[in-house]
């Protein structure tokens, strides 16, 4: 039985040939984003990413938060990466912009929210959430999680994902503001655990602080002993993140 027979006994509409060309030639679209996302990141190491929402406007206090942890952070040495877009995230390439190290934005085409801020030492442009995604995780020494929407709650559990399942190396990934994540907390907790769904040392994986300079002292002392640099056996799962 020919292909067009199989598609057709099995209720599966026709593709033209255009159309399978073109889903072909995407391939090589997602090749160059990561190409050029890991050619231009591999050597901002130490790094950290930060995520927060982009409708937090300028003047609020998750905002100035936010500037303060990324001005910090750039200041003892880490290069600070952000989404590229508004609210929590200009903040964050503001913060950084104003310190010691660069200010890098990992931007994406949305069809609404998302406009680049100007506050980007480097600048990256992605049309696909998987590529930009695995830019996050791969060069990062921590996650720093500030409040926010799907997009925010959607990077957390990717991480989390990752660090439970031995897919990503094990790395600080921190909650701040407390009162904003309580409830959440909570689920894990009560639902979560409580049915079996998680481990108990799953509950370890994160922690929930308030003060900037708690972020930074997390992250220094979880690298006191080891150093920020991979592993051999580390760089191996990277490898193949």
């Amino acid at each position: 039985m020919n292909e067009a027979r199989k598609r057709e006994h099995h209720g599966m509409l026709p593709v033209s040939d255009a159309q399978l060309s073109r889903e072909s030639w995407k391939i090589f679209q997602i090749m160059a984003e990561f190409v050029e996302g890991f050619e231009r990141l591999a050597l901002i190491k130490p790094s950290v990413s930060i995520f927060g929402s982009a409708r937090i406007p300028p003047g609020h206090p998750h905002y100035e938060l936010a500037e303060d942890i990324a001005r910090l952070l750039s200041d003892s040495g880490f290069s600070v990466v952000s989404g590229g877009g508004p609210g929590i995230m200009e903040a964050i390439n503001k913060g950084a912009y104003r310190g010691k190290s660069p200010s890098i934005g990992l931007n994406i085409q949305l069809p609404h929210e998302q406009a680049e801020n100007e506050f980007q030492d480097i600048e990256l442009n992605f049309r696909h959430f998987f590529t930009r995604k695995v830019m996050f995780v791969k060069y990062a020494s921590a996650y720093v999680v500030l409040p926010g929407g799907f997009g925010t709650l959607d990077e957390l559990a990717e991480i989390l994902t990752l660090v439970q399942t031995g897919k990503s190396r094990r790395i600080p990934i921190i909650l701040v503001h407390k009162p904003f994540w309580n409830g959440l907390i909570d689920w894990f907790r009560d639902t979560l655990l409580g049915a079996g769904t998680i481990s108990p040392e799953d509950l370890d994986l994160y922690q929930v602080l308030d003060e900037p300079q708690e972020v930074v002292n997390a992250i220094f002392d979880y690298y006191e002993q080891k150093g920020f640099e991979p592993t051999a056996r580390e760089q191996e799962i990277l490898l193949d993140l």
